[in-house]
C-alpha cells in the first residue's frame, strides 16, 4: 500500500468581534433595569401594606413574592425585548412591550394559582400588577424626555452612515436635522460616482462599494440605505453580509417615506420580502369610533373649562372695542365650508389692515411673526393657545376634530396643488402634528407634509399621543404667533 498523503490544514484564527454599539445604549438600558426594579419594589410594598397593613406569620407568602417581584418583573420585562436598543426612545412599541408584561405576568399568576388550587389574595394581585405596569410606564416616559433632552444638546446620537444618491441623502440629513429626538446624526455619505465634496454639509466618503471601510472611518454604529436602483436585492445582500462582521446595525428606508406603522407589513412571497401596503382607513367603523372619541372629548372638556372659558370672554371684552369671538369661514373634509370660532385677539380692524402687511411666511400660508393688529392680551392668548379653545364648538357640531390637519382658508385652498388637496380627506384638526412639530416656524412645505403624515397613518393611537404633546407645544409656546 502506498502511503496516503496527508493534508494539513491550518485552522483559520477565531476573530472576536466587538458590536458597534453607541456608549450610551448601555447607560440608558441601565438606568431602565435599576427604574424597573424600584418600580416593582415599591409597587410591591404599597399593595402589601394596603391589603394587609402588617408583617405577620400568616401573610409571609406575599412577603416573599413582593421582594421577588422586582426581579421576577425585570425578567420578563428582558425575555419580552422590553429593553432592546431599537426600542430606544422612539415609537409605541417600547410601552406596548412593557404593557404586555402587566399582562402576561397576570395571567401566568392566574393560571399558577388555578393549576396549583393555591389561594391569592385578589386585593394583593390587582394593586401589585397594575401599578407596576403603570409606574414602569411612567418611568419609561421619563427616562424618553430625559433621552430626548440630550438629544437636543447634541448627545446620545447614533452615528449614521447614508448610502445613496445626492438628493435623498440631502433630504435624510434635513429630516434628522428637524428631528433630533430620533436619536439619527448623519456622519457621512456614500453615493454612486462619489468625488468628493459633501451632502447638506455632510462629507462623502466614498462610493458604494466603500460602505464597510467608511464605517469604520467614520466610527459609525448604523448605515441608512436609501431607495435607488444600484442597491438592488443582492447588493443589498452582500453589504448586509460585510456589515455582519462589525454588527453594524443596517436600515433600509423605503420609497414610501411618508408611510408608516400599521399600514405597512413584509410578506415573504416565493423568497422575496415584499413590502404591503393597506389603504388608510378615512370611512367605517373606525372613522365612527373616531367621531364618538371627538365628540366626548370635547363635551367633557367644555364643562370642565366653563369658569375659564367665561374668564376669558370677559377679559376679551374688556381688552377693547370688538367681539369677544372672532368668526372666520374655513373649508372642512371634501371642501366644505364651516365657521370657526376662536377668541378675538386682533384689533376691531384688523382686515382692512391687512392688505398693508407683509406676510413673513411662504407658500399660501399669511404669517407676520410680530403683527401690529394683534392685542396685548391676544398675543398672550396665541402664546398659550387659549384663543383656540372655542374651536370645541366646532368639533361638537361635527365641523372639526380634535386632532388632524391645520384648517385652511377658502383662499390657501384656491391655491393648492392636487397632492396638498389630500388634506381635506379628513376634517382639520384644533391640534395636530404641525403644532406639536413648531406651528407658525414651520415652513409650508413642512407643514403640508405634516398634515398628509397624519392623513396617511392616521389612527386613534397617533390622535392619543398628538394630544398627550399637546400640552408641552402649548406649555412652551414656541411657534405660536
Amino acid at each position: 500500500m502506498r502511503d496516503a498523503t496527508v493534508v494539513h490544514i491550518r485552522p483559520r484564527p477565531v476573530t472576536v468581534v466587538r458590536p458597534r454599539v453607541p456608549g450610551w445604549v448601555g447607560g440608558h438600558r441601565m438606568r431602565a433595569v435599576v427604574s424597573d426594579l424600584c418600580c416593582a419594589s415599591l409597587a410591591g410594598t404599597l399593595a402589601f401594606f394596603v391589603r394587609f397593613g402588617e408583617v405577620t406569620p400568616y401573610v409571609t407568602p406575599y412577603v416573599v413574592l413582593s421582594a421577588a417581584l422586582p426581579v421576577v418583573w425585570v425578567c420578563l420585562v428582558a425575555l419580552n425585548r422590553a429593553y432592546e436598543p431599537r426600542l430606544i426612545g422612539l415609537g409605541s412599541e417600547e410601552f406596548q412591550r412593557v404593557i404586555q408584561c402587566g399582562f402576561m405576568l397576570t395571567a401566568a399568576l392566574a393560571i399558577g394559582a388555578y393549576a396549583t388550587k393555591t389561594e391569592v389574595a385578589r386585593g394583593y394581585v390587582v394593586l401589585a400588577i397594575p401599578l407596576t405596569t403603570v409606574l414602569a410606564l411612567l418611568a419609561r416616559y421619563g427616562l424618553r424626555r430625559f433621552l430626548h433632552r440630550m438629544r437636543a444638546r447634541g448627545g446620545c446620537m447614533r452615528r449614521v452612515v447614508a448610502v445613496g444618491h445626492r438628493a435623498a441623502v440631502a433630504e435624510l440629513v434635513e429630516r434628522f436635522r428637524r428631528e433630533p429626538h430620533h436619536g439619527m446624526e448623519v456622519v457621512g455619505a456614500c453615493t454612486p460616482y462619489s468625488g468628493r465634496g459633501d451632502v447638506a454639509g455632510v462629507p462623502v466618503l466614498g462610493g458604494f462599494s466603500d460602505v464597510p471601510l467608511v464605517v469604520g472611518q467614520a466610527e459609525a454604529d448604523t448605515v441608512a440605505v436609501l431607495a435607488c436602483p444600484e442597491m438592488d436585492g443582492t447588493a443589498l445582500r452582500r453589504l448586509a453580509w460585510r456589515l455582519e462582521k462589525t454588527r453594524t446595525d443596517l436600515v433600509v428606508a423605503p420609497a414610501l417615506m411618508e408611510v408608516a406603522g400599521p399600514r405597512t407589513t413584509i410578506r415573504p412571497v416565493a423568497g422575496l420580502p415584499l413590502l404591503h401596503v393597506d389603504h388608510p382607513e378615512l370611512v367605517g367603523l373606525r372613522q365612527v369610533v373616531k367621531n364618538l372619541f371627538d365628540r366626548l372629548g370635547a363635551g367633557v372638556l367644555l364643562v370642565a373649562l366653563t369658569p375659564l372659558l367665561l374668564a376669558l370672554a370677559l377679559a376679551v371684552r374688556l381688552s377693547g372695542p370688538g367681539p369677544v369671538l372672532f368668526r372666520q369661514t374655513r373649508v372642512g373634509r371634501d371642501g366644505a365650508m364651516f365657521t370657526i370660532y376662536k377668541f378675538r385677539t386682533m384689533e376691531a380692524d384688523a382686515e382692512r389692515r391687512k392688505i398693508t402687511l407683509v406676510s413673513d411666511g411662504r407658500g399660501v400660508l399669511f404669517k407676520i411673526r410680530e403683527d401690529p393688529r394683534v392685542t396685548p392680551l391676544g398675543a398672550w392668548l396665541r402664546r398659550r393657545s387659549l384663543d383656540e379653545l372655542p374651536q370645541l364648538i366646532n368639533v361638537m357640531l361635527g365641523d372639526m376634530s380634535l386632532v388632524g390637519p391645520r384648517p385652511p382658508l377658502p383662499e390657501e385652498v384656491a391655491r393648492y396643488g392636487d397632492d396638498v388637496r389630500r388634506r381635506l380627506l379628513v376634517k382639520p384638526g384644533m391640534t395636530g402634528l404641525w403644532q406639536v412639530s413648531g406651528r407658525s416656524d414651520l415652513t409650508w412645505e413642512e407643514s403640508v407634509r405634516l398634515d398628509l403624515r397624519y392623513v396617511e397613518n392616521w389612527s386613534l393611537t397617533l390622535d392619543l399621543q398628538i394630544l398627550w404633546k399637546t400640552w408641552s407645544a402649548v406649555a412652551r409656546g414656541a411657534g405660536a404667533y
